[in-house]
């Protein structure tokens, strides 16, 4: 059996894991992340008890429990990148046994929902709104690194949307990736089911214009008017790709759902948020 090396997997001194800190025992199977740090915290405030609380650079953890059921709060930061680092180190808490450094004989299955904020491409994702990402499309390219890639794509859907909105073959080459289809339903059945964007940036990456021009300013048009059969891009944001991707090349339940703040085509945009992001949190802890 393979060990895995110290520069393969860095562990802390004190048996955690190198960038969350936080040590197996501290994890449970049940997982609501989000980008932001405070949420974390707003997330643990419905805890009926908490186990630890720890905090590393963007990344703070709460374990505790919620009407029963043992559950961690984390926050991932922003960015894909991000979610490379999260997931990776999560399932290594799970199933590498940081003695021996080596694969657990009993595979260990996370559930992991992402609660967000998000960007809506069209009519029927109004502000205020919750959608589903049942599937991804990750512009970042950081699931192009790992073998296995195309076997868990919907490499159909990839090739009708590179076509259609004329790729820039300088950028990532974009995957799609299924959310975990039993956990949509779970969490989201009467919600706004759609195909999210996980950007690599939020500016440009997402078709903002504020000061640098556009490399290409119709794309977010080439965007919103794509079409796949039944399917149409319904949001934009940046980690709900890579989660589903780790997630399924990893054998774990994942999936994304986020609060409409924006509405891209309408121009329209809501600052003032934490009341519907509040309400989202309790729903996906009352359903996790």
């Amino acid at each position: 059996m393979r060990r895995i090396p110290e520069s393969e997997l860095i562990i802390n001194g004190d048996g955690s894991a190198f960038h969350l800190h936080i040590r197996p025992e501290q994890l449970s199977d049940k997982i609501i992340m989000m980008g932001d740090m405070d949420r974390v915290k707003l997330t643990a405030s419905h805890f009926d008890t908490v186990e630890c609380e720890v905090q590393s650079r963007e990344f703070r953890t709460i374990t505790g429990t919620y009407k029963g059921k043992r559950i961690t709060a984390l926050s991932h930061g922003i960015g894909p990148d991000n979610i490379d680092i999260v997931v990776t180190e999560l399932d290594a808490l799970a199933n590498i046994d940081f003695e021996t450094r080596e694969v657990k004989p009993d595979f260990k299955q996370l559930t992991m929902v992402r609660v967000g904020t998000s960007g809506g491409l069209q009519p029927h994702c109004p502000i205020g709104s919750f959608v589903v990402s049942e599937r991804s499309v990750g512009f970042d390219g950081v699931l192009n690194y790992y073998a296995g890639r195309d076997e868990i794509s919907d490499l159909a859907f990839e090739n009708a949307f590179t076509q259609y909105v004329d790729w820039n073959p300088k950028h990532c080459a974009p995957y799609a990736v299924k959310a975990d289809e039993g956990l949509v339903q779970q969490i989201g059945f009467d919600m706004i089911k759609g195909t999210t964007i996980s950007a690599i940036g939020f500016y440009g990456p997402q078709g903002r214009h504020v000061r640098l021009p556009l490399a290409d300013p119709d794309l977010n048009a080439k965007i919103e008017s794509f079409r796949h059969g039944e399917e149409m891009i319904t949001n934009y944001e940046m980690e709900s790709a890579p989660l589903a991707g780790f997630s399924r090349l990893m054998g774990h339940k994942a999936m994304t759902v986020c609060s409409i703040i924006a509405n891209r085509l309408a121009g329209e945009s809501n600052s003032n948020y934490k009341g519907s992001i509040e309400d989202l949190i309790r729903i996906v802890l009352d359903r996790i």
